[in-house]
């Protein structure tokens, strides 16, 4: 399979994974609220498609109405601009949106304004699902790396409530450990403009979600 046709599949997993995790979400929330004889609404599937694209109809159903959690974002999604904004990035966020889901894409270039670091922050707290993408110069932002260490801040203080979908964008989960010289060669540039502290929780949410199942992908063939 080509790596357009790869990019295609990822999307439609990660949407509908999302989709999944939403409902999941949803449900508990309002539970209390609906019908207590309601059917549930999953379907058989007989390998002709039916069940994802009653997966999608139902989610974009449920986002819609109910609308249950008080995040303002299903999703927020991590990348850096350079790799993957005009390539990858922009298909998964245009196929979210097209499946009802509501997504928080940044305008890279208001990175550089005065209180860009506040709203980012805003957005990514009132997100459920974090994706980051991580991809070979991901390491070199300082940008992404404050926002994978937030994300791991939020996800373990939230009682279950938010959740982490990581994709290896032309990168394996051992440069992303540390382990290779891809990202150790990042870290160890933002040594000279950052305290030690600052580097040990980045690094420390590195590591913690590398450990997640998440989806690989190899953009460039």
């Amino acid at each position: 399979m080509g790596s357009n046709g790869g990019q295609a599949l990822i999307i439609t997993i990660v949407a509908l994974a999302v989709a999944k995790v939403l409902q999941v979400r949803n449900f508990g929330i309002t539970n209390s609220r609906r019908s207590r004889g309601s059917e549930s609404t999953s379907r058989p599937d007989d390998g002709s498609g039916e069940e994802e694209e009653a997966l999608r109809r139902d989610s974009e159903s449920n986002l819609r109405t109910d609308n249950a959690s008080n995040e303002e974002y299903d999703v927020f999604l991590s990348f850096r601009g350079p790799d993957t904004r005009n390539g990858f990035t922009s298909c998964l966020y245009n196929g979210l949106r097209n499946a009802g889901i509501r997504v928080f894409l940044d305008d890279e270039e208001l990175k550089f304004g005065k209180k860009i670091g506040g709203e980012l922050f805003k957005a990514l707290d009132k997100s459920q699902i974090y994706i980051p993408i991580f991809s070979k110069s991901y390491a070199n932002s300082s940008w992404c790396l404050r926002e994978i260490a937030r994300m791991v801040k939020c996800t373990s203080t939230s009682n279950g409530k938010k959740e982490m979908l990581p994709i290896f964008y032309d990168v394996n989960t051992d440069d992303v450990k540390l382990k290779t010289k891809l990202y150790k060669k990042a870290m160890a540039e933002h040594q000279k403009k950052f305290g030690s502290n600052e580097l040990k929780q980045w690094e420390d949410a590195l590591l913690e979600v590398a450990r997640i199942k998440g989806w690989d992908l190899r953009g460039k063939g």
